[in-house]
């Protein structure tokens, strides 16, 4: 495979940039890529040391917290626009994959899978939105996952949370797009990050995933940050409401 060359994106430099997850995975690449546009890069994540370590490394604004709850992240955010000014992009990154049997699901762990992969999407819009409208423009990414497209099983919760993500893309895009603001989904495939090689990454599972894929190489998370850069920037400017899919044609 021969080494990407990647655009650089003009409308970027200089652009209030919030993204939630931030401290590592996709989400860290996020951060690096953003600020080496010359974004003002802002993130939250509830993993303070590894946070201040990636704000310490790009030079980005970093607030630690826990996003199921509500008023923290409210807070979080303020935070960040005191530093960087109004959002002008959002990319709600922020999940968990955790696995689990739907057998052994109780009431209190579904609504705690909701709140960590669904639920802080809709008010972290709500909390950049109104901004946006002043401004008359603003991009809003949201991460879903091809996992609920390919049946994927042994995560139900996680599954319903993802599936869900491109509803509220699709209703949001409606209701704030009179105001050219865009709201659109990313999809990933199965993303060869840390976490994914350390907890589910075998020979067996990665090459049946391939034999899934059009494409025969396993998908870096450079792919999805590069994913994201396009639709922050005026590049995308007629882009919205709709699913990108970053995941070597595995549907």
């Amino acid at each position: 495979m021969t080494s990407p060359q990647f655009a650089t994106y003009p409308s970027l430099n200089g652009a209030s940039v919030i993204i939630t997850g931030g401290a590592s995975g996709i989400g860290a690449g996020m951060v690096r890529a953003f600020a080496e546009q010359g974004a003002k890069v802002g993130f939250v994540d509830l993993d303070e040391t590894a946070g201040t370590a990636i704000a310490a490394e790009t030079g980005a604004a970093f607030a630690a917290c826990d996003l199921r709850d509500i008023e923290a992240l409210r807070a979080a955010f303020a935070k960040l626009v005191e530093v960087n000014g109004p959002a002008e992009v959002l990319v709600n990154n922020a999940a968990r994959d955790d696995r689990h049997e739907w057998d052994e699901v109780t009431p209190e762990y579904w609504d705690d899978r909701q709140a960590t992969n669904l639920r802080h999407q809709f008010f972290a819009i709500q909390a950049v939105a109104p901004a946006m409208i002043a401004a008359g423009k603003g991009s809003i990414i949201n991460m879903g996952s091809n996992s609920w497209w390919e049946a994927g099983g042994g995560f139900p919760a996680y599954a319903t949370a993802k599936s869900a993500a491109h509803g509220l893309t699709r209703t949001m895009a409606r209701d704030l797009g009179r105001h050219r603001i865009r709201v659109n989904t990313i999809v990933p495939g199965w993303i060869m990050t840390e976490r994914q090689k350390e907890l589910w990454v075998t020979e067996e599972a990665l090459q049946s995933q391939l034999n899934r894929q059009c494409l025969p190489d396993p998908i870096d998370p450079i792919y999805v940050v590069r994913m994201a850069l396009f639709l922050a920037s005026d590049d995308a400017a007629m882009c919205s409401a709709h699913n990108y899919m970053v995941e070597a044609g595995s549907i």
